[in-house]
This record gives structure tokens, C-alpha cells and sequence, in this order.
């Protein structure tokens, strides 16, 4: 089996699905408008915890900060892509698989797993947390570990591992049936299904040896986060890791959720690198935080409708900590369709964490040339 070594860079996706509110995640709140917009959802000036001058990060997201005070934190401002379509399903094909124009067939992560493992020598070179493998990674004859629970699944019985597995096929092939036909899932399930379970097997060990003095939270995200931890320090050799979180998609009652959403996300990637830099294994790793659109800018009185710009955040010891791209403008002549506007492709941020990350061409796995940014720390 192919192993890494310390050097080898490890990435780590965390998805926000459903759509983040940016207006409400890093927050204008020295601006008139803001408070305009956001008559019924507004965060009071004196909540905010600021950034800067003009500034600030919603008041659940304390230990954000101080990741970002250490300057660990990115902040890629008014991202997205053009002609944002509001659509959940099709707005995160977009992001998967870096065709906005088209409907993609291919996972952009899936063609890193396959750069990195040409000749699939370690079945956990990716590895998927979730009920199902991730859009992002799926590429035919790409294996891709795919766990649900890492805690349980070295506890199972043989017959629970088989029900276990047979419900993550079937939540795939349910799942991706209806954007690209039950044939091709079929397909892919046939070429690379039974792979993409096996590592889960090589993933049972990690739990094994593990000791920490960090104490994660018991929700969704600070678990997965924890699994991660472990298979990273269990030096199995895998590199690509992806998770999500959510829903955050906020028509109603967002007040109270998006706040409880955020501290979870973020006490959960503090604990993570904390665990990491505890067993000095933090170096490497580089984390993405991302959303598929942000919300509209005025409020409907509950909640907030999909939107378009959006934020995301790269997070690590070898990340250029700041702010990059522009806040999007709130004036309502600036507006589309009463949304803020990218001016950030998120193809870029990719380029940037594929070629001085990664350390691969990005051309072939975002489909053309994007202007980088300079997060990533190579000195």
C-alpha cells in the first residue's frame, strides 16, 4: 500500500450545504445598509465581533477569530461563479464538478485522487464522510472510501457492515440518478462501488490507537472532524478528505439556527487543528470551507432566500491569513436580482489550492486558466 509522509500535503473539504448566509457570516456592520436590508435578521453592531474597521464575524464565531487572530484563517470574499442559478442541486453540481455550463461527469476531487493514486495502490487515498460518496469526488474507477460513522464501523458485525454498505450504495444511486441517469450510476457503481467501500475496512483501524486530550463536541460536524483527526494520524495515506454540515438553507427561522450552525462548525475546526497541533501533525493540512451561493440580501422577515455571492474560508499553518476579493456592494444599483454579485470564480481558489498546494496542474481539473490568489504559503 502506497503511504504518505509528513511532507505530503493533506487536504480537507468541509461543505456548508444548503446556502450560508455571507451577509450574516462575515458582517458589514459599520454599513447603513446592512441594517436597511436586514430589517428583521440584522446582527446589532455591538454582537459583532470585529474583523476590521468595517468588518465583523457573527458572534457564535469566536473561535473562528482567533484562528484568524493567529493568522490561520482566509477569508475569499463575494465568491461564485457567472449567471449564479439559485438552484441547491445545481449549484453544487457547479462547485462538484467545476461546469457551469454544461452537467459535469466528473468530480474535480476525484480527478485529484486519480493524479495522485494513478494506479489505486491505497484505497484510502480519499476518503468520504457522509451517508453517501460526494458528488466531488466521483470519477469512474476512482476509489473513494466511503464511511458514514467511523466511530461504529470497527464495531460492526458483518452482517450490520453489509446493510451499512448496501444503504450508502443506495442512497448514491438515489441520489445521482436524477441529474445524470440511473445507467451512468449504475456504471460507476459497477467500475468502482464495491472499491469505494473497501477502504472502510482499512479505516476501522484508525480509531485504534488514538489519544487526545481534546474533547469534541457530539454533533454531526465535530464528528466527522474527530474521524478525520484520527485517519490522519493513523498515517494510512490519505490525502483528500471531504465532510459537510447543515443544512443552512434559511427561508425561516434563521435567527437562532445560523448562529447555532456556525458555533458548532466552528468550535468543532478549532478542536480539530488543536487536536492535530497536539500530535504535530498540523503542518500539512490545509482545510476549505465553502457554501454552493450565499443568501439574498434583504430579508423575508424569517429568514433569507438563495442568493448569490458567497464566502469561503482556507484555514491551516501555511495559510496567508486575510481578507481576499472585495465585499460585494449593498447599493441597490450594484445588486442582480437583488443579490450581491461574485466577483471571485470559485475556479480560482481552486487553481490556487491545486497548483501551490497540491502541487498539480489545475488546467485539466477546472477546465481552463483562473486567475489564483495568494493564500497558500510556500516560503
Amino acid at each position: 500500500m502506497a503511504t504518505t509522509t509528513k511532507k505530503d500535503p493533506v487536504f480537507v473539504v468541509v461543505q456548508l450545504s444548503g446556502g450560508n448566509d455571507f451577509m450574516n457570516t462575515v458582517i458589514p456592520y459599520t454599513n447603513p445598509l446592512y441594517y436597511d436590508n436586514r430589517t428583521f435578521l440584522n446582527i446589532p453592531e455591538e454582537d459583532v465581533l470585529p474583523l476590521d474597521s468595517t468588518l465583523g464575524w457573527h458572534p457564535e464565531m469566536g473561535p473562528f477569530k482567533e484562528l484568524y487572530d493567529r493568522g490561520m484563517v482566509a477569508i475569499v470574499q463575494g465568491i461564485g461563479y457567472p449567471d449564479s442559478n439559485r438552484s441547491h442541486f445545481r449549484g453544487m453540481d457547479i462547485w462538484h464538478t467545476c461546469e457551469p455550463d454544461t452537467l459535469g461527469t466528473e468530480g474535480w476531487l476525484g480527478k485529484v485522487i486519480r493524479e495522485i493514486d494513478p494506479n489505486k495502490e491505497n484505497v484510502v487515498t480519499g476518503v468520504s464522510f457522509g451517508p453517501s460518496m460526494f458528488r466531488a469526488m466521483a470519477v469512474p474507477g476512482v476509489p473513494v472510501a466511503t464511511v458514514d460513522d467511523l466511530s461504529n464501523y470497527g464495531l460492526l458485525t458483518g452482517i450490520s457492515e453489509q446493510l451499512q454498505r448496501d444503504r450508502i450504495l443506495e442512497r448514491y444511486k438515489n441520489l445521482y440518478s436524477q441529474s445524470i441517469g440511473r445507467g451512468p450510476v449504475m456504471e460507476f457503481l459497477g467500475q468502482t462501488g464495491l472499491d469505494a467501500l473497501k477502504g472502510a475496512d482499512v479505516l476501522g483501524e484508525a480509531p485504534v490507537n488514538y489519544s487526545s486530550t481534546v474533547e469534541y463536541a457530539d454533533n454531526p460536524i465535530a464528528q466527522k472532524l474527530k474521524g478525520i483527526a484520527q485517519i490522519h494520524l493513523a498515517d494510512l495515506g490519505t490525502r483528500i478528505f471531504y465532510s459537510d454540515h447543515g443544512s443552512f438553507d434559511s427561508h425561516s427561522n434563521q435567527v437562532g439556527m445560523h448562529g447555532n450552525l456556525w458555533n458548532q462548525v466552528s468550535v468543532a475546526v478549532q478542536d480539530f487543528f488543536d487536536d492535530l497541533k497536539e500530535h504535530n501533525a498540523s503542518e500539512n493540512v490545509l482545510m476549505f470551507i465553502f457554501s454552493e451561493f450565499g443568501r439574498r440580501t434583504h430579508d423575508n422577515g424569517s429568514g433569507t432566500d438563495h442568493g448569490a455571492a458567497g464566502v469561503t474560508f482556507v484555514i491551516g499553518d501555511r495559510v496567508n491569513g486575510g481578507e481576499y476579493g472585495e465585499y460585494p456592494s449593498i447599493k441597490r444599483e450594484d445588486l442582480q436580482q437583488g443579490d450581491l454579485v461574485p466577483d471571485t470564480d470559485f475556479r480560482g481558489v481552486y487553481s490556487t489550492i491545486l497548483e501551490d498546494w497540491l502541487h498539480m496542474d489545475a488546467k485539466p481539473i477546472v477546465g481552463g486558466t483562473f486567475e489564483k490568489l495568494s493564500f497558500v504559503d510556500n516560503s
